[in-house]
């Protein structure tokens, strides 16, 4: 079975829920982006990197606006049900953008990356270990967009499962009806907003709005519940 949840941003205790204990060998969770465990490269992150990795089931994570790059795309990549990974350790994976993969019978297409909110602020600012900024990563480029658009093509615009870290335009404008001047609409929202028109599919999960909302029928906010995700059940 297939799960989802929201950004983790390095939090253990996201990932130490008790109810992950129901979860059985062969099932996958994805993580909307935001993983944060792969920042510093220090002794306890890579010790919990390895438990993460020991587990039963799949742990895959989708990258966010906030990820050490650097650290993360020096992963070697292979290939991990259908479509393109880094593989970190054991069974945990980062889902590479604008791949679909199948999934216990399942096709799940992914699309990473993403704005912060604060982005201009923390331009220069935010840095990992090379000491250089993380923004020109952190959104799709034209290549990654193009290739997402031709899988979605090969797959006759049809998926089951749609996971990226950030919503279509009009869903994000929705979200944050009340607060009209954050809301920052970017060429990657577009693009996904041209997805949702184009494509069928059953399930759209997305995480960046750090919020657990059911939008419509098919599509949801996920932040930290734990969701089943061909049918949105909360586990």
């Amino acid at each position: 079975m297939i799960y989802i949840t929201g950004d983790t941003h390095g939090d253990e205790t996201r990932l130490s829920q008790a109810v992950l204990k129901n979860l059985r060998e062969g099932d996958t969770l994805i993580i909307c982006g935001d993983f944060g465990f792969i920042w510093d490269n220090s002794k306890k992150e890579k010790k919990i990197l390895k438990n993460l990795g020991s587990r039963k089931y799949n742990i895959c994570f989708l990258d966010g606006a906030h990820e050490n790059f650097e650290l993360l795309n020096a992963y070697d990549q292979g290939n991990w049900n259908g479509g393109r990974v880094h593989h970190i350790t054991g069974n945990l994976y980062h889902l590479t953008r604008g791949q679909v993969y199948n999934i216990q019978g399942a096709t799940v297409f992914t699309l990473g990356g993403g704005e912060s909110p604060d982005a201009e602020m923390r331009y220069g600012t935010e840095t990992h270990s090379g000491g250089e900024s993380l923004i020109h990563d952190r959104l799709p480029s034209q290549a990654e967009l193009l290739e997402g658009a031709n899988n979605i093509e090969k797959m006759g615009y049809s998926v089951d499962i749609i996971a990226t870290h950030e919503p279509a335009s009009k869903v994000k404008g929705l979200l944050k009806l009340g607060n009209l001047d954050s809301v920052r609409i970017t060429a990657l929202n577009s693009y996904l907003e041209e997805l949702s028109r184009l494509c069928k599919y059953k399930k759209w999960y997305f995480g960046s709005m750090h919020m657990d909302k059911f939008v419509s029928k098919t599509q949801t906010a996920v932040f930290k519940n734990i969701l089943e995700a061909e049918s949105g059940n909360k586990i």
